[in-house]
């Protein structure tokens, strides 16, 4: 408006500038008549002259001029309405409650719809996608949405526009006469509405700024379709390995053995063409395959089924034949995923085989994990395992070890027999803990109270933060999660880690790990530091007090050898054994009060079946000689001797937290339950914790994933 004002301020001094050249004449002509009359009348006359016609020319010239700005105007604005409302992107006009007060040509085509229809509806409901918390307030940034409509994809941007700041405004006005709160500027009217039915028009004189909500519809049809394709056509990289190819092996009569390699090379490669895959075998049992993205969800809805096919595969094998799948996707390039599928693969190999672990940029997922882990009968591992070990050991001057929070006997049994091996090498050594927890007090004070430690053998955080430097060895036991450690920080300020245990590992692990020796088929990680030490050095010989420790934490995570044992947990406890160790005296140190036993007790009497195969236990621990955690474990394990029971789960308030301890004695991998409630363990031994919640809203939770998992086929 101020542009349109400053044009004709210009215009009518342009045709005003013959009045001031008249204004000029009269001046001339009174000064040629002062010094000649006879000049002055003649120059009057000229002037007159000129004066008329000028006047004449300055009117007609206004007159057309005008016509012709008035022309152009009213025909600049038709165009305007007309490239509006032949506008190529569907165009609505909303009112504060989503009603369209006005729609262009393209919307309606897109909808089918006349406008009059349409300006009877609100955008909600000629759209499902749109609700009416889309529409903004004043102010509010625009709002999008992706929609569906007929078959075709659409981005939907809501947002508020200011319309004319300073200038006449139209204002719509209903056929009774009222009008709308909201004042528009030449506003179209549908040309399909009746006569009477239309708005007529009414100009108004308006300063302040008229706030609308405009609706555009971008056709992203085509757009997502070439997205789609090309995300599908991106290649995921992927391993396979046989788990237990030597066991296998060592078992099967030789001249089965090209029977079984064909066998299982078959299985796989028939599995993979059914997506496009190229497989390719690196190793006598490694595979390694490529395959477009866009097959992925389909090996994920049947579940990996390839794991299975190769299990059933049976030629006189004793043992089932397992495999472990990696892979990865979504990262920035090739090598990138293929990164991503090597480090997954040692995850899956980690936490037992037998499953397969998809990492897609950073996020982990689980599928299979059923069978029990394959126990080694080699220890060929243990051996080269301490070998590093002992190298690592030997230009370190302190070693500083350390286990979970709340340690139980596993955790500090394996921590002395760590101790044990650095002493044996004339090294500083010192255990951290915090707080001693009822699950050790019965054998813990046979080291403390012992004048041969040191008193600086137990140490808490703030000791070890001052002890550690470049010369100091910090080894983990019993636990590969940083975040459950007795001190995450000293992970950060150690040159050398050294991590030993036999849980199952998930995607939260000891990143900067110098050594990492995690055996999940173990029973318990005083089991593997029995073996290292017989490779440690002969000379190393267990004090009692130590092989007791070191006994009492295979008894308890083996439930007294009834769960998790193979043949060299046996021979670990034989070698304990020889070192001193008194079965009689760790059973008694171990023994139950009374109190205890009836809690325990009432919390099997609570028990309830679920499926017909599950004992879910919803358990009040109390305070007493027995810690509740370990309360609530003895719990589970003794649920497992009902007849008919595959898995126990037990519930229970510990403080402020809901926690779940979960034991099972069939083929039920209780890990991958707990995992799935953000929990985690073993397969037969795991647990979950829980804030902010009551025991009776986690056992529903409990109770539901059960049986989903259950009809899912994954238990």
């Amino acid at each position: 408006m101020n542009d349109n004002k400053h044009t004709n301020t210009k215009h009518d001094i342009y045709l005003q500038m013959p009045l001031y050249v008249i204004a000029l004449f009269v001046v001339f002509d009174v000064w040629m008549t002062t010094i000649k009359v006879a000049a002055g009348i003649a120059g009057i006359v000229v002037t007159v002259i000129y004066t008329v016609v000028t006047i004449i020319l300055y009117v007609s010239s206004r007159v057309s001029s005008e016509a012709s700005y008035a022309n152009h105007a009213m025909e600049n604005g038709r165009v305007q309405k007309d490239l509006i409302r032949e506008f190529p992107i569907p165009y609505a006009i909303l009112d504060k409650t989503g009603r369209i007060a006005w729609a262009n040509d393209e919307l309606a085509h897109i909808t089918n719809t006349s406008k009059r229809k349409l300006m009877r509806l609100t955008a909600m409901q000629v759209f499902d996608g749109l609700t009416h918390e889309m529409i903004p307030n004043d102010g509010d940034e625009p709002v999008h949405a992706d929609i569906e409509y007929e078959g075709r994809e659409y981005r939907v941007e809501i947002k508020n526009i200011r319309v004319n700041p300073d200038g006449p405004v139209d204002s719509v006005q209903e056929p009774d006469g009222s009008e709308h709160e909201e004042e528009m500027e030449n506003l179209p009217v549908a040309e399909d509405q009746p006569q009477e039915k239309k708005k007529t028009i009414k100009r108004k004189k308006h300063t302040g700024v008229t706030n609308f909500t405009a609706m555009y519809l971008f056709d992203m049809t085509e757009r997502n379709k070439l997205a789609k394709e090309n995300e599908e056509q991106k290649l995921v990289t992927g391993l396979i390995y046989i788990d237990n190819y030597d066991e296998i092996f060592d078992d099967l009569e030789e001249v089965r053995h090209s029977l079984l390699v064909a066998l299982v090379d078959r299985k796989i490669n028939k599995y993979m063409a059914n997506v496009d895959a190229i497989v390719r075998s690196f190793e006598k049992d490694k595979y390694m395959f490529v395959m477009p993205k866009k097959y992925l969800p389909q090996l994920q809805e049947n579940k990996f089924a390839l794991l299975d096919e190769v299990k059933a595969i049976n030629i006189g094998n004793d043992l089932p034949l397992t495999l472990s799948i990696s892979l990865g996707t979504e990262y920035q390039s090739f090598m990138e995923d293929f990164e991503a599928a090597r480090s997954a693969m040692e995850l899956a190999l980690g936490r037992g085989g037998d499953q397969v672990v998809l990492k897609s940029n950073d996020k982990i997922t689980y599928y299979g994990g059923r069978s029990q882990g394959t126990e080694k009968s080699t220890r060929v591992k243990a051996r080269v395992k301490t070998l590093a070990f002992k190298e690592l050991l030997e230009t370190k001057e302190k070693v500083i070890i350390m286990a979970h929070k709340n340690p139980d006997m596993d955790a500090f049994g394996s921590a002395i027999g760590v101790y044990r091996m650095v002493n044996s090498m004339n090294k500083e050594a010192h255990i951290v803990i915090n707080e001693v927890s009822s699950a050790i007090s019965p054998i813990y004070g046979n080291f403390t109270a012992n004048s041969m430690y040191g008193d600086d053998m137990i140490i808490n955080n703030e000791q070890a933060i001052e002890m550690i430097n470049a010369d100091t060895m910090l080894v983990v036991v019993d636990v590969n999660n940083p975040s459950l450690t007795e001190c995450e920080e000293l992970i950060s300020y150690a040159k050398t880690v050294v991590v030993f245990d036999h849980h199952r590992q998930t995607k939260d692990v000891i990143a900067n790990a110098t050594l990492s020796y995690v055996e999940p088929f173990a029973s318990s990680a005083c089991e593997m530091i029995a073996e290292m030490l017989q490779y440690m050095d002969e000379k190393i010989k267990l004090r009692p007090s130590e092989a007791d420790a070191m006994y009492a934490g295979i008894l308890i995570d083996t439930d007294n050898f009834l769960t998790k044992t193979g043949v060299r947990t046996f021979e670990a406890a034989a070698y304990l054994r020889r070192s001193g160790a008194d079965v009689m005296r760790v059973r008694k140190m171990f023994r139950s009060d009374i109190d205890s036993y009836r809690q325990k007790a009432d919390g099997v009497r609570n028990a309830e079946m679920v499926l017909g195969m599950f004992a879910v236990s919803v358990f009040e621990p109390k305070e007493g000689p027995e810690s509740p955690i370990v309360l609530t474990a003895k719990v589970a394990n003794e649920m497992l001797n009902i007849a008919g029971v595959r898995a126990s789960f037990v519930i229970a308030q510990l403080g402020d937290d809901v926690k779940i301890s979960a034991r099972s004695i069939d083929d039920v991998n209780v890990q991958i339950i707990m995992e799935r409630m953000g929990g985690g363990g073993h397969a037969n031994i795991a647990a979950a914790q829980f804030t902010n919640t009551t025991k009776e809203e986690v056992k529903e939770q409990l109770v539901n994933l059960l049986e989903e998992m259950y009809k899912e086929g994954d238990i």
